[in-house]
């Protein structure tokens, strides 16, 4: 039989020129008129084919090629009417003239056919038909024509032995149904598949066969019925194996179109071909196996019913197959549908087959589908309902019912069930297997989120798990997976459904280790939770959320159910429920719930543990009298106005309180919570101003002193460990309780937008455009006893659902403002052109809503922006908007719930819906009308000082009242009741997370203040080194998942598209969220989602895809040439053209031939080098170069020192030179934030090095006196010395006025002020004049706080405030810089960095491909590992510049590289130790010579990477 699935290209070379294969193709000459498409098209490319559009056809009709034609000659020229009539009645003669001479020559050819018996004359006449069959369009034939020529050809086909002649007919038959379709009843009706079969089965000769395959497939298009009963599935599979693989794939394409319309019994000569089919699915061709796998999908739903055709599907190894196929490391991609379809063919299998569950099992299947529900992330891109995600069924489904049906229940009825359970008691180490891969699995996917569907198929496993395993394999995997704590959070949710599984599941763990999990169950809160859904009234004072409303959401549930048309109760087929009637309604009463769980707590739990007091454990008791007296304690100081030794009293308590955390008896989720530590511990770092109204003034100051130090306290608590720094500390075990309990606590939605179709819809309000996504329907209602303004009831009116209330707002204001102020020219002309060009923006799809704001400056090509960009992506997403737009004139309500401009219309559906506790409907959001109520906002007050503390408050003598300002006053999400636990929790981890950002900061200043009151002794002991935590301990896993998930759904095209507590949360506390999910956010908010991005992927990428540098693939490209000897220049005019525009450049340089990725990446690393070049004066390390009466040496140093990072080099703004140097500086500045911002649009490389703190100017962030350090230790360091005695003699002072005799020592490292002989001028910029008082010319004891002030300030702020606004306008031409405010200062670098990790040989392995002639273990290949691994940091970053363009990673590493970094074999002359290696960097692609040693293989290679850079040539 030879390979499979190879071409035997041999056998068709061998045989003469007129007997080899002819395709159409090869054939007929193309033609204008020619009614056939050219190829075969493949049915690969398309998603998925249901029964429905599973036509493999090979070619189109002629209808839809005139068409396609017709449009593209309309779409490219123009002509006037008369010309084009005049073509069009030429054509038309034409072809008449044609067709009748078509019609003559069909005549003399049949009846010459019928006439003739020579041989030779036949061969010429059936030549001829070909010919004119070729050109032919359908007009030119006849049904009798047609009819005719079917019974002669068909009757050669059948008799003739000349197989020239046979070749012919079969070929002019195939012809025949291309021009014209209907000719195949006709064929068919005449005999032609059994006589196509019966030549199929002789195969004399090979092109006969194929001919025989090629008209085969445009009958069974039309009557596959036919060719089922003709025997053709047979025929064309027998002998496939000698076939190439084009032909082999037309076979299948048959039998694809067969198994369209099979009968609903299983015909015998169908199943006989399931061994031929099961073979071919081991074939390597992916079109191939892809159509085999259709065919047996379509056997499979035929024969289900029968349980003993499902065992001979089994028998011909179906599920071996089907099994490697659905393996995440298959060779095989195969389409989504196809690949939920096959894991549809399982599932059938083991519900029907009991040779098929056992093996699966046998095959331990478990382990698979744990691979595919880990890599696809469960908890991601789920529906609602099992239905349609985006037009394909959702995957994830598909693995849940399969799970279930492996799982029969106990109380089988059935004899098929029965032995089922039989095989897995008789198999205790099969079961335990599958709980143990499976069951972890499920509780996270439950623990994290999951929507209602997934949750309730989750549990329904888990349930049937629990009833079948036996109680001494259940114990060790019910107690890994903490299943106390997690069904304490199933009985948080609020569905039925949910409750009543979770009970279930809670009763059979009591029933059968009621000993081992009674005392967690109380611990962890499930037995209060339990009983507080019977008797809610009892647990109103617990801290802890529990569900204490079972009637009330009853009647919700009932109604989200008949909305649905389909109840939870039936996702799952299960006994978890009671029986009930399969009309869709719910099966659970009203009283299900209540009465489980009161059965639960009679029979299991004793009767002292009714009492809520007698229930409590020990720790909790313990925990709250803690919690209690830090209470007291606080409230005492506060009437005591704090004393010294009240704070170390409460210092001594919270010691106590951590080291229970950190080190005592486990602390349950539910303890914790209940026991009230949490808010104890705000109260404290709040001094009890925790959700306070504003003070009076003049305590601001007082309140900021006291909070300031309780913060140095908590900070040297929580950071101090006499263990290992970072390793052991104990705001780690805080932390780690707080996210645990935030999971447990936060309840934000994930919804679904049921996949809505992405096409043009008209929105009337507010900009009158089409929008890619459906529109809301809104009827505005003016509000009762409302005079003022125009009423415009009436209308229904189709409203963006993603434009912001504040546009909508502007459009009801002009509809019904009843002042109708008159505009100047100027004014309407400006409103006339915005309108235009909203217009055109479009009709081309674009987001019309920001034209306004830069109309002047918007030209033609702007308008390439994605027509995903939702509308009002920057007044909803920029945090800053909001804050600067004028005051509303209009209020807005829904419900009677007064909205908020910075909401969307859709956020503002959602939030409704949340809180009238509904399942949220895609098709009802689209088809529901709402009614908006609109009222004159009036005199509205200003907010913004009803914070706690306001900016004006500021005290100037404290260090840290912005941050304080930042952290008492946030804004949490609206979801979230103040005070709730939820809210809590999340306020204490906003505050420890600032705390570990400002740890230095505030250590240094408990330092510098125990200086001060003398409790130091030395300058040299206020150094300190402070551990901090790692970012990643702050990231929520829970709500990152959420957030992933929410970015997936189609809604997500803007930030308006997702529920509000997404953009709220990433607001308030970004750090909640992993760095990929915020950096996908921040793309969607800055350029929106592309549409290709909404598609889902197939299996073959279920991991995580991280790209750094392909995520801007939906822009338009530009190419633009660059020249190497004026790369500034080409850099500014470049962003003067392109910084405003949604683009993607490419770079070309100048007299090279090299384009593409490789250039644009060496560009940006170019432009880099060129900023850090020394005597810009844009950096503090060139200091020297623009000091006045000395000459600009630049002579051997190419590059600025920066050892610990660019910052802004201070300019005066008295000094001389500066009309001459600081405006070129400032347009460097400008072209750098250009070349910044366009970067991270284009997902491209710096490889500059800026200081922490000049990071932290960009996100907006303030610097203080503490940041000087981050990028001069020198400088900052003496100012923090010198800081200190100032301090120092401030507090010592007055002690010495008092006593007039003691002299105030005050001295530097024992030298005196004086003697440092310091004037005011900057340090290291003696042209910078501090100050122009003559009374300090040279600081001394007194004026040393002025001059500390005067160099930081002009080191921090006067001194670079220009550059830094001339920083921010150049970045925010392309894009508002406020959006970087989700990222830290060391995520930031790595966005715009890369990353620049040690390379480990895991690592390189793990993301390096090697093709053509080497593999992994190739001794090319380990040497090359070997040197890489040897590379020092400056030969690493060679390399990599070498092969990919840029000397740094992107950010991910190697893992980010697209293409991956790709080794082949360069085949090169008989000497090839003298070659040296090439690459392509666009492709990452690295063609290295076999060398004969390691040596010169490190040799050539360092040569190569440090000789070739500069240009881009053909290699």
């Amino acid at each position: 039989m030879g390979n499979r699935g190879q071409k035997r290209t041999e056998m068709v070379d061998r045989l003469p020129a007129d007997k080899r294969a002819c395709s159409s193709l090869e054939f007929r000459p193309s033609s204008s008129n020619s009614s056939m498409q050219m190829h075969v098209t493949s049915t690969n490319s398309s998603p998925g084919i249901h029964d429905n559009d599973m036509d493999t056809s090979s070619s189109a009709s002629a209808s839809s090629r005139s068409e396609g034609e017709h449009d593209k000659d309309s779409a490219y020229g123009s002509c006037d009417s008369d010309d084009a009539e005049q073509k069009h009645s030429d054509l038309r003669n034409y072809q008449r003239q044609r067709s009748s001479g078509d019609h003559g020559r069909f005549k003399r050819l049949l009846t010459s056919l019928g006439e003739e018996s020579e041989s030779s004359v036949q061969t010429e006449l059936l030549r001829e038909l070909c010919e004119v069959l070729s050109f032919c369009t359908e007009n030119s034939l006849s049904s009798m024509t047609s009819d005719s020529l079917s019974i002669i050809l068909v009757n050669l086909v059948k008799l003739d032995s000349d197989s020239d002649i046979v070749l012919l007919a079969l070929r002019a038959l195939t012809y025949l149904c291309d021009a014209y379709p209907r000719a195949s009843s006709f064929i068919v009706r005449h005999g032609g598949v059994p006589a196509f079969c019966k030549r199929l089965g002789a195969i004399e000769y090979s092109d006969v066969a194929e001919q025989c395959f090629q008209a085969l497939e445009k009958i069974s298009q039309e009557h596959p019925v036919a060719c089922l009963e003709g025997g053709a599935v047979m025929a064309v599979l027998t002998f496939i194996d000698f076939f190439p693989t084009i032909i082999q794939r037309t076979a299948l394409r048959i039998v694809v179109n067969v198994c369209k319309k099979l009968p609903s019994e299983c015909p015998p000569n169908l199943i006989e071909a399931v061994p031929i089919l099961c073979n071919l699915l081991q074939y390597d061709d992916e079109e191939l196996v892809e159509n085999v796998a259709r065919c047996m999908i379509k056997i499979a739903e035929c024969v289900h019913q029968s349980s003993e055709l499902l065992d001979g599907l089994c028998q011909h190894g179906l599920i071996q197959h089907a099994i490697r196929l659905i393996n995440l490391n298959s060779r095989t991609t195969l389409s989504q549908t196809i690949y939920n379809d096959l894991l549809g063919v399982l599932i059938k299998l083991a519900s029907g087959s009991i040779v098929a569950f056992e093996t699966l099992y046998e095959l331990n299947i478990s382990n698979t589908l744990k691979d595919i529900l880990s890599a696809y992330n469960l908890s991601h891109g789920v529906s609602s309902s099992c239905a349609v995600v985006d037009g394909q069924r959702n995957q994830v489904c598909e693995v849940l019912k399969l799970l279930n049906e492996l799982l029969p229940t106990e109380d089988a009825k059935t004899e098929q069930l029965s032995e089922k359970v039989s095989f897995l008691v008789g198999n205790p180490k099969q079961l335990q297997k599958f709980g143990l891969d499976i069951l972890p699995l499920l509780v996270q996917v439950v623990s994290s989120g999951a929507n209602l569907y997934v949750c309730c198929g989750c549990l329904t496993i888990i349930y049937k798990f629990v009833c079948l395993g036996e109680s001494d394999m259940l114990v060790e995997l019910l107690e890994n997976s903490n299943i106390s704590s997690f069904l304490a959070g199933v009985f948080t949710r609020k569905d039925h459904h949910v409750l009543m599984l979770g009970l279930k599941i809670t009763e059979i763990i009591l029933q059968k280790l009621a000993s081992i999990f009674l005392k967690s169950f109380v611990k962890e809160g499930v037995y209060f939770a339990i009983d507080a859904l019977i008797s809610p009234e009892k647990y109103k004072q617990l801290i802890f959320p529990v569900f204490t409303g079972v009637h009330s959401s009853f009647d919700s549930c009932q109604k989200s159910s008949r909305e649905h048309g389909k109840c939870l109760c039936y996702a799952f087929s299960s006994s978890c429920f009671p029986s009930g009637s399969e009309t869709g309604s719910c099966k659970l009463d009203k009283d299900s719930v209540y009465s489980l769980a009161n059965h639960i707590r009679n029979i299991y739990f004793a009767e002292d543990l009714c009492d809520t007091d007698e229930g409590v454990t020990d720790i909790l008791q313990n925990l709250r009298t803690f919690s209690g007296a830090l209470d007291d304690l606080l409230n005492l100081s506060l009437i005591k106005d704090t004393p010294a030794q009240d704070e170390e009293k409460l210092y001594a308590l919270l010691a106590e309180i951590m080291s229970k955390l950190k080190c005592g008896e486990p602390i349950s989720t539910f303890e914790f919570i209940e026991s009230g530590i949490v808010k104890s511990f705000i109260n404290y770092i709040t001094n009890g101003q925790y959700l306070r109204k504003k003070e009076e003034a003049q305590t601001i100051s007082r309140q900021f002193s006291i909070i300031e130090r309780r913060f140095e306290a908590f900070a040297r608590l929580l950071l101090s460990s006499s263990d290992h720094p970072s390793v052991n500390l104990p705001v780690l075990a805080l932390i780690r309780k707080l996210q645990i309990s935030l999971s447990s606590l936060e309840n934000f939605p994930v919804i679904s937008s049921q996949g809505f179709k992405h096409r043009n819809y008209f929105a009337t309000v507010p900009n009158a455009r089409c929008v890619p996504h459906p529109c809301v329907k809104v009827r505005f209602v003016r509000g009762d006893g409302e005079t003022k303004l125009c009423d415009i009831t009436g209308d229904i009116l189709t409203v963006d659902p993603f434009s912001s209330l504040a546009a909508i707002e502007g459009f009801l204001w002009r509809k019904v403002s009843t002042k109708k102020t008159e505009q100047s020219p100027e004014e309407t002309l400006r409103e006339h052109q915005i309108k235009l060009l909203s217009n055109i923006r479009s009709c081309l799809g674009v987001n019309s809503e920001l034209v306004g704001s830069d109309i002047m400056s918007t030209d033609l090509p702007e308008v390439q922006v994605p027509a995903e960009v939702g509308a009002d992506e920057k007044s909803q997403s920029s945090p800053s908007c909001s804050k600067k737009g004028t005051a509303p004139r209009l209020l807005l309500y829904l419900e009677g719930k007064q909205l908020e401009p910075t909401m969307t219309i859709y956020q503002a559906i959602l939030q409704q819906h949340i809180k009238e506790n509904e399942t949220i409907s895609g098709t009802k959001v689209w088809s529901h009308v709402y009614t908006i109520m609109y009222r004159s906002a009036g005199e509205v007050e200003d907010n913004t000082c009803n914070q706690l503390f306001c900016a004006s408050d500021k005290a100037p003598t404290l260090q840290f009242s912005s941050f304080f300002c930042d952290i008492l006053d946030c804004v949490l999400p609206s979801d979230l009741a103040k005070g709730s636990p939820a809210y809590d929790v999340l306020f204490l981890l906003r505050s420890i997370e600032g705390m570990n950002r400002m740890a230095f900061h505030i250590m240094s200043h408990e330092r510098i203040r125990a200086f001060a009151e003398g409790k130091i002794d030395t300058l040299d002991n206020i150094k300190l080194s402070v551990p901090t935590v790692s970012q990643n301990e702050f990231v929520n896993s829970k709500l990152t998942e959420k957030l992933e998930q929410q970015m997936r759904d189609s809604s997500a095209v803007s930030v308006g598209g997702m529920p509000l507590w997404c953009k709220e949360l990433m607001d308030s506390c970004p750090f909640l969220f992993s760095f990929e999910a915020r950096r996908k956010y921040f793309r969607i908010v800055v350029f929106g989602m592309p549409q290709y991005q909404l598609h889902v992927r197939s299996h073959s990428d279920l991991g995580t895809s991280n790209d750094g540098r392909s995520s801007s693939g939906g822009l338009p490209r530009k190419k633009v040439l660059v020249h190497r000897d004026q790369i500034l220049d080409s850099a500014s005019k470049m962003m003067d053209q392109y910084a405003h525009q949604k683009v993607l450049l490419e770079v070309e340089y100048d007299e090279e031939v090299g384009t593409g990725l490789g250039p644009t990446l060496e560009f940006y690393t170019l432009v880099s080098r060129e900023f850090q070049k020394y005597g810009l004066g844009m950096w503090r390390g060139d200091h020297d170069a623009f000091i006045s009466g000395k000459r600009l040496n630049i002579e051997g140093r190419e590059t600025t020192e920066s050892p610990f990072g660019l910052f802004p080099r201070p300019w005066p703004s008295t000094l001389d030179t500066d009309k001459l140097h600081l405006p070129e500086v400032m347009k460097k500045f400008v072209l750098l934030g250009q070349i910044v911002a366009k970067a991270i649009q284009d997902g491209r490389v710096l490889d500059i090095y800026f200081s922490k703190s000049f990071y932290k100017l960009i996100l907006g962030q303030e610097l203080s006196i503490y940041d000087i350090q981050s990028f001069d230790p020198e400088l900052g360091t003496v100012l923090l010395e010198f800081q200190s005695l100032v301090n120092r003699n401030k507090i010592l002072g007055t002690v010495y006025e008092e006593n007039s005799s003691s002299k105030l020592e005050f001295s530097y490292h024992n030298t005196n002020i004086e003697d440092l002989c310091l004037d005011f001028t900057l340090p290291g910029y003696p042209d910078y004049l501090l100050t122009s008082s003559q009374d300090n010319s040279m600081v001394n004891a007194k004026n040393l706080e002025d001059y500390v002030s005067l160099v930081a300030d002009a080191t921090l702020y006067s001194g670079i405030s220009r550059q830094i606004e001339a920083f921010k306008s150049g970045f925010n031409q392309v894009f508002p810089i406020e959006h970087l405010q989700v990222f830290t200062a060391e995520e930031l670098e790595r966005l715009i960095c890369g990353e620049q990790d040690i390379w480990a040989l895991s690592d390189l392995l793990d993301n390096m491909k090697f093709d053509h002639g080497y593999t992994s273990s190739s001794p090319s290949i380990i040497h090359l590992l070997e040197i890489i691994q040897e590379f020092d940091n400056k030969q690493q970053r060679a390399f990599l510049q070498f092969v990919t363009g840029a000397p740094r990673l992107p950010s991910g590493g190697f893992a980010s590289l697209n293409p991956k970094l790709t080794i082949v074999r360069k085949h090169s002359s008989n000497l090839v130790d003298y070659d040296l290696p090439s690459v392509m960097t666009c492709a990452n692609y690295l063609k290295l010579p076999p060398y004969s040693s390691k040596e010169i293989m490190k040799e050539k290679l360092l040569y190569a990477i440090t000789e070739g850079q500069g240009s881009f040539h053909l290699s």
